[in-house]
C-alpha cells in the first residue's frame, strides 16, 4: 500500500453521537491512528443505535472503522490521569461532552496543553462552549431546526420538515476534521502551536443553506418552502415517468434551462424576456414545470435520461439505496467498497471521501469490540503491566 496521508497523526477519540466519532473516522480513513475511548460499562451510544445483525451494531461497524477501541472512565481520578498520558503523546483530541465537563474531571484546555502544547483539542457542542444556550443539551436535529433548514424544507402548505437522517451532524463532522487540517498545519508548518477548535453544530449549517442570511440583511427576505422548486431557476422539481420512475431536473445555467425546453418541444419560451434570468423563470415555475411533467409523464425512465442525455441536459433518476446498489458510476467509482467484518464477513459500506492519488484512504477494519485493544495500548503507550490492568479492571476504571 502506498503511504497514507495522515500516517504518524494520533487522534484520540473521546466523542459519542454523531459528529464528533464521524470526524475522527474521516482522519482515520486517511492514516491517522485514532485511538477511541468508551466508557467502560455503557460503550459508545452508536453501538446501541440503529439495527444490528447478529448482534454486531451495524451503526458502530461503520462509525468505528479503523480505530483502536480502548475502554476508561474519564471521571475517576485514575481514568483523567491515564488519559492525559495518552494525550500526552497525542496530535489530537476530539470531544463533544457538555461545557464544563472535561474542566469538571480536571481535564481542561488549559490542563492538557500544560502537558502537551502541541495538542489540538476539537470541541464538539450543539450550541458553543460560551453563550447563553451553551449549557443545554443538543443534537443535529436542533440544528437542522434553528438553522432555518427545516423552515425552508418541505411543500408550501405542509409543516416544516427535518432530514430523516443526521444532517447537520454529517455536515459538523466534515467541518470538524477540516478545522482539526486546518489547526495541525498551521502547526506544523508555521511552527504554531496547538490550539482549541470550537465547533457549534448550529453553525456549519449556516454557509450550506447559501445566500438565505445575506438576502434577509440586505432585502428583507425570508425565504419561504417551495416544495421540490427553486426560488433561483426553473424547470426545477421532481416528475414522474411513464413506468412509475422519478426524476429530478435542474437547470441551474441558462444553457441548460434552453436545452430542456427544446428537448420537450417548447423552444418559443425562449424567448420571452423573463426566460433569460433564473429567478424570473422562477416566477413562472408552474408553467414550465408543466411543460416538462407532461413530456416525461408520456416516456419510460430508460429513454427520459436517454434523451436529456444526448441533449446535455441534466437529469437523473430519483434513487433508493437499491438503485445506488446498483448503479454503474457508484460500482466504478468503488463508493461502496466490502469491508471483511470478523462477525458479518464483507460488508458494504461508504467508502472514504475522496480520492488521493498518491495518498489513498482506505478502510482497515471495522468496528471492534468494547475494549478491544486495551492491553495493546496501555502496555505498549503507556507501559502498563498486566498485574496493573487487572487492577484497573477490578476497579472499574476501564
Amino acid at each position: 500500500m502506498p503511504p497514507a496521508a495522515l500516517t504518524g497523526i494520533t487522534v484520540i477519540d473521546a466523542a459519542t453521537l454523531f459528529a464528533g466519532p464521524l470526524a475522527a473516522t474521516i482522519l482515520g480513513d486517511y492514516g491517522a491512528e485514532v485511538i477511541k475511548i468508551e466508557h467502560p460499562v455503557k460503550g459508545d451510544p452508536s453501538r446501541g443505535h440503529g439495527p444490528s445483525k447478529d448482534g454486531v451494531p451495524l451503526w458502530w461497524t461503520m462509525l468505528g472503522r479503523n480505530k483502536r477501541t480502548i475502554t476508561l472512565d474519564l471521571g475517576r481520578d485514575e481514568g483523567a490521569a491515564l488519559a492525559k498520558r495518552l494525550i500526552a503523546e497525542a496530535d489530537v483530541l476530539i470531544e463533544n461532552f457538555r461545557p464544563g465537563t472535561l474542566e469538571r474531571w480536571g481535564l481542561s484546555p488549559e490542563t492538557l496543553h500544560a502537558i502537551n502544547p502541541r495538542l489540538v483539542i476539537a470541541r464538539v457542542t450543539a450550541f458553543g462552549q460560551t453563550g447563553p444556550y451553551a449549557k443545554r443539551p443538543g443534537f443535529g436535529t436542533l440544528a437542522e431546526a434553528m438553522s432555518g433548514f427545516a423552515a425552508i424544507t418541505g411543500e408550501p402548505d405542509g409543516p416544516p420538515t427535518l432530514p430523516p437522517f443526521g444532517l447537520a451532524d454529517g455536515i459538523s463532522a466534515l467541518t470538524c476534521a477540516q478545522a482539526v487540517m486546518t489547526a495541525l498545519y498551521h502547526r506544523d508548518v508555521h511552527g504554531g502551536g496547538g490550539q482549541v477548535i470550537d465547533l457549534a453544530i448550529i453553525e456549519p449549517m449556516l454557509p450550506v443553506l447559501g445566500m438565505q442570511a445575506m438576502a434577509y440583511d440586505q432585502l428583507g427576505i425570508v425565504q419561504q418552502r417551495t416544495g421540490n422548486r427553486s426560488v433561483n431557476n426553473a424547470p426545477r422539481n421532481t416528475y414522474r415517468t411513464r413506468d412509475g420512475k422519478w426524476v429530478a431536473v435542474s437547470t441551474s445555467a441558462q444553457a441548460i434551462a434552453e436545452r430542456v425546453m427544446h428537448l420537450v418541444g417548447h423552444p418559443e419560451v425562449i424567448d420571452e424576456p423573463w426566460f433569460a434570468a433564473g429567478t424570473s423563470r422562477a416566477a413562472h415555475a408552474e408553467e414550465l414545470d408543466g411543460y416538462v411533467g407532461s413530456w416525461i409523464a408520456q416516456r419510460d425512465l430508460a429513454e427520459v435520461t436517454a434523451a436529456f442525455e444526448q441533449a446535455q441536459a441534466a437529469v437523473a433518476p430519483i434513487y433508493d439505496i437499491t438503485d445506488v446498489f446498483a448503479d454503474p458510476q457508484y460500482a466504478h467509482l468503488g463508493s461502496l467498497p466490502a469491508v471483511t467484518d470478523p462477525v458479518l464477513g464483507p460488508v458494504r459500506m461508504p467508502g472514504v471521501l475522496y480520492r488521493l492519488s498518491g495518498t489513498p484512504g482506505r478502510i482497515g477494519w471495522t468496528g471492534r469490540p468494547r475494549g478491544a485493544d486495551n492491553d495493546d495500548v496501555y502496555t505498549t503507550r503507556l507501559g502498563l503491566t498486566a498485574d496493573e490492568l487487572t487492577a484497573l479492571r477490578e476497579s472499574g476504571v476501564i
